[in-house]
């Protein structure tokens, strides 16, 4: 069981303001989400020979601009965060979550914070081999019960279905808008695809060269506007909705 020392009322929220130093505190139940989501990553990131975690950038199409990641696993999640239609903000370790049990102070830095249409959503990132582990469980379960406390949703992520995430990373090499003819995504926008394959419905442009055609849809479909069963691998006779 979590104590009342895990409660939002008793966990404080420290955030960096500017790259360097310059770190703001305020108490849980007083934290206000459109501050975090302008927060800096709170540990720097690097890169170095021999390091054991994958770091690097991913340019989100959901805020215009890049968001760092630790792994592979993280990269993972950053992409169904940027297919997800109803996330607004994608924030890498926005801040870092502090209690005090027993005299003595626990930490713990999220991997994302998610401003969606149901409000904050906070993320950790972990291999599915870890969750039983001591350490990350309690960890784990005094976030949760804080988070929740103050309204906010709490996840963690494991390990996604391997065939969807190979589509929609896949469908992520289509997600930058400028790069596509606006009267080309109109004509796409003009036909009713329901129950249609992929390959019939890029035959439906003759006039425009079928790469062209091929990669708006492709478009489309990552803003699902168009849409897929994601279970199954994307293909020519993937039938679209």
């Amino acid at each position: 069981m979590v104590s009342a020392a895990g409660t939002a009322a008793t966990t404080t929220v420290r955030f960096r303001t500017a790259p360097q130093g310059d770190v703001s505190q305020v108490a849980l139940a007083d934290a206000d989400p459109h501050d975090l989501k302008e927060a800096y990553p709170w540990r720097e990131f690097r890169w170095y020979a021999g390091q054991k975690h994958y770091s690097g950038t991913y340019w989100s199409a959901t805020d215009s601009q890049h968001v760092l990641y630790e792994s592979r696993l993280e990269l993972a999640r950053l992409l169904f965060a940027d297919f997800d239609r109803s996330v607004r903000r994608i924030c890498a370790q926005p801040f870092l979550l502090a209690r005090e049990s027993n005299g003595e102070e626990h930490k713990h830095i999220p991997d994302y914070l998610l401003i969606t249409d149901r409000g904050p959503k906070v993320v950790d990132v972990k291999p599915a081999c870890r969750l039983s582990k001591p350490e990350v469980a309690s960890t784990f379960a005094w976030t949760r019960s804080a988070l929740e406390r103050r309204g906010w949703l709490y996840e963690v992520w494991s390990e996604p279905n391997e065939v969807e995430l190979q589509n929609v990373r896949f469908l992520a090499g289509f997600r930058r808008r400028s790069l596509f003819e606006p009267s080309l995504l109109a004509a796409l926008r003009g036909i009713l695809p329901d129950g249609r394959s992929i390959a019939t419905v890029i035959g439906e442009l003759p006039d425009w060269p079928r790469p062209l055609v091929r990669s708006a849809l492709f478009h489309l479909l990552w803003l699902q506007e168009f849409t897929v069963d994601m279970s199954q691998p994307l293909s020519p006779s993937s039938t679209l909705r």
